[in-house]
């Protein structure tokens, strides 16, 4: 039966070659933007997955919370590491970690010392009772037990050592940053599953406390919170978190500072489960890669995956229900013959199920060519193998099942209900039901076009402004090279500066901190009284020479430049200003901001410029010296402006850059970032969504024309003789084509009137995530509007203009 079934499918599907083609390009389409997205969603939501108990694991995180608004934090204070291993209850067990970046890994057999290893740790011995490691060498039980203590993974291990075996490894010495020195104590695999844990060197705690991080590690100040500090519990179960949620929330009320209460300032402990941890925004995860998993854009994606999928079952049903009447004698012939309406039904079922599966072999090549176009926005875990995963391969056959249901069976019902009397009779005609239901979808197709168009036009325009607005400082020609920051000497620093001045190719150059915008804040808590009311903010902090803000180009309002790096002494930006209550930028030069030793004196005020991306708003800033030069330098950056004119000479002055560099600092790896580079990066979500929607609108826009091609040319072949009684009384090619096409043009038009407020409803929500924004101009949705009714009408007039210039003869004399 099934044999047969396919056998007088595909021999329909040959009879209609075009519209079977259209349909399987369709559908093809749907499927691969589906199989892509699918393998982008499921791989984002199987990271930590096979850990044990994996649903009672969570992540302590801190959130504070102000009149401002809310922070968050993925790091606790070090003292609450040590009150939830001994008095919270409920609790399986706790660990915590420190990340780390040394600057070097050395070792006696090494012919050179490895510059900036990543994924470095500083573990507690409960570690790897947390996290079920496989062991390759060593003893799970005292591994990283003692101080001076290192567990590598394999990758690491032959990478620090190709030539030797797991066993041999052990006894072997490390040395970090040239003090600290370390046992290899154990080998462990890689995690062969997805996961945030990437770490490549797990040292012992007790260790770190010979390191940089030493002051770090024994912090006792509960109001001191650092990202580096990292803390993981494993509950008893389900039901013992609200209680360990109400013991964190006593922990950090008991502990809570009084200075901050008093100015509506509270800390919290958030309990971040392991789930959550590669979405959570809000915190971030360790793996030191720019992707971040987006749980919005996912849902985003689905929603386009589901309505391209939506807009080539639409033609499928359009398509067949408009060739109804032509297989009307096939089917009374079929139930005169003792067909039953079920087998009917199977029949155009397996039609349908033929259609897609041809359609689901296609869109497995369309798909590897997507994830080629979309490389640069997905992470290099997430390729075409991942077809091969069971899970991926069950996916797909249950949307192929589902499509083909969905597709076939409301045109097999409608098939299956024709009468055999009035088929043979040549009594068949479309019902106005048929034909208003084929109108109706004609325009949900095309709703969904104009929203991708106008949702295409109004995002790209938001990003062409964010990336062409003025961030208030200079962006062109300008680098900057961070220095080995585990090297504290300012000295060092100091030379290099002086050796960069002598490049002729450099016009200036400065040390200083942070670029003026970048990812990296520096704020503290500051309060201004005027002799009425205290104000008390956040204020960011902005490191520099004399020569900084002459190189970005950041101007005086008024007063002065610092005096020197080391005195006490602030330019804050206008936005300070104006909270502070001044009128003019004058009036703030001399006030006082603190009290005691804490006092800073006003000596200028800045222009006002963006820290960070256009979606945030100017913050209270102020411009510093390097005040804390006697326990560490914030000077750690060089700044360096090229010769704008000539950037041919830009090679030749970062070489010469680099040839300083390593005179400097001969074992540290030399890299140089654009500044306008930088700001880009603030974007990146921006501009893979740009591309995301571009393309949604080029398949949208396919398949919704590939359909409306289909009904014209079925409608125009139906109304060949019409058209040649109307010829030869007189009508031109241009009446017979508006004739033609106007049923169709309205319902376009129709579209465009309904998708116009859904997508302005829809980019207004979107726009207000921007600090800095475009208006939704009335000429996006013009140009929306008349781009598809054009193309609506350009594709129809290809196929009525043909039939229409056409000999009426030919077509009248069968009559």
């Amino acid at each position: 039966m099934i044999k047969n079934y396919l056998k007088i499918a595909w021999r329909n599907i040959c009879k209609n070659k075009l519209f079977s083609l259209i349909n399987v390009i369709s559908l093809a389409i749907g499927l691969s933007a589906s199989f892509v997205i699918g393998l982008m969603v499921y791989y984002d939501y199987t990271f930590d997955t096979f850990h044990k108990d994996s649903d009672l694991i969570y992540r302590i995180t801190t959130v504070y919370s102000s009149p401002e608004g809310e922070d968050y934090n993925p790091g606790v204070s070090v003292p609450l590491i040590a009150e939830v291993k001994e008095n919270v209850s409920g609790l399986q067990m706790s660990t915590a970690f420190f990340t780390a970046e040394p600057s070097q890994v050395m070792n006696s057999g090494f012919s050179r010392a490895f510059n900036n290893p990543e994924k470095v740790i500083y573990a507690d011995p409960d570690f790897f009772k947390f996290l079920n490691y496989e062991w390759l060498a060593g003893n799970p039980a005292s591994a990283i037990a003692s101080p001076n203590r290192v567990i590598l993974t394999e990758t690491r291990a032959k990478k620090y050592f190709p030539n030797k075996k797991y066993q041999d490894i052990l006894g072997e010495t490390l040395v970090y940053d040239d003090s600290v020195s370390t046992t290899i104590t154990g080998i462990v695999a890689n995690f062969k599953e997805r996961t945030d844990f990437t770490f490549e060197e797990i040292i012992s705690l007790e260790t770190g406390k010979q390191s940089y991080l030493k002051d770090q590690i024994v912090d006792g100040n509960w109001n001191s919170t650092s990202s580096m500090t990292q803390l993981f519990v494993k509950l008893n179960n389900k039901n013992a978190l609200p209680t360990v949620k109400k013991q964190l929330s006593d922990i950090a009320k008991k502990n809570e500072s009084k200075d901050a209460v008093k100015y509506g300032e509270y800390r919290n402990f958030y309990m971040q489960p392991l789930r959550e941890l590669h979405f959570g925004e809000q915190y971030g995860v360790f793996d030191f890669t720019e992707y971040m998993a987006n749980k919005s854009i996912l849902i985003g994606l689905l929603w386009i995956a589901a309505f391209l999928l939506l807009l080539g079952c639409i033609n499928f049903i359009n398509l067949n229900t408009a060739q109804a009447t032509q297989r009307a004698k096939e089917i009374g012939i079929r139930k005169t013959l003792g067909s039953s309406k079920k087998q009917l039904v199977f029949q155009f079922l397996w039609e349908t199920f033929l259609l897609t599966f041809i359609s689901g072999l296609l869109s497995i090549v369309l798909a590897a060519g997507l994830l080629k176009i979309f490389a640069d926005f997905t992470p290099e875990g997430l390729h075409f193998g991942l077809f091969t995963d069971l899970i991926i391969i069950v996916f797909a056959i249950i949307l192929v099942v589902i499509i083909s249901l969905l597709s076939g069976f409301y045109p097999g019902l409608v098939l299956s209900s024709f009468k055999p009397i009035s088929v043979l009779k040549n009594r068949v005609l479309s019902t106005n039901s048929h034909i208003s239901l084929r109108k109706g979808l004609i325009v949900f197709q095309f709703i969904i076009a104009q929203v991708f168009i106008i949702s295409t036009i109004a995002v790209g325009r938001q990003i062409h402004f964010l990336m062409k607005k003025d961030m208030g400082f200079k962006t062109e020609a300008i680098v900057y090279i961070r220095t080995p920051w585990t090297d504290w000497s300012l000295q060092k620093r100091e030379v290099l500066k002086q050796k960069l001045s002598t490049i002729s190719q450099l016009e200036k150059v400065s040390l200083g901190g942070s670029p003026p915008a970048s990812y990296n804040t520096h704020s503290t808590s500051v309060v201004y009284i005027d002799g009425k009311k205290e104000i008390r903010t956040d204020l960011e902090l902005l490191f520099g020479d004399e020569h900084y803000l002459n190189l970005y180009g950041i101007n005086l309002l008024a007063g002065r430049q610092l005096r020197n790096d080391t005195i006490r002494e602030y330019i804050i930006n206008d936005t300070y200003r104006k909270l502070l209550g001044f009128e003019t930028p004058r009036e703030a030069v001399g006030k006082i901001v603190g009290q005691g030793e804490d006092a800073v004196p006003i000596v200028g005020v800045m222009e006002d410029f963006n820290q960070r991306s256009l979606k945030s708003k100017i913050e209270p800033m102020a411009y510093v010296g390097d005040w804390h030069r006697k326990r560490y330098s914030q000077f750690n950056t060089l700044h360096l402006q090229l010769t704008q004119a000539n950037s041919e000479n830009w090679p030749m002055a970062i070489a010469k850059t680099e040839e300083a560099w390593k005179s400097v600092y001969p074992e540290s790896d030399f890299k140089v970032e654009f500044i306008d580079k930088t700001i880009e990066k603030f974007y990146k979500q921006e501009r893979s969504m740009t591309k995301l929607l571009n393309w949604a609108t080029v398949f949208s826009v396919l398949i919704s024309c590939l359909g409306l091609l289909g009904l014209v040319i079925y409608t125009t072949e139906r109304r060949v003789k019409e058209i040649g009684i109307r010829k030869i009384l007189g009508a031109t090619l241009t009446q017979l084509n508006l004739l033609l096409c106007k049923d169709f043009l309205v319902l376009v038009l129709l579209a465009f009137v309904i998708a116009a407020p859904i997508a302005w409803y829809g980019l207004y929500n979107w726009l207000q995530d921007y600090a800095y924004k475009t208006n939704l101009s009335w000429w996006i949705f013009a140009v929306s509007g008349f781009g598809i009714t054009v193309l609506a009408l350009v594709i129809m007039s290809v196929k009525t203009l043909s039939t229409a210039s056409k000999n009426p003869v030919k077509s009248l004399r069968t009559e």
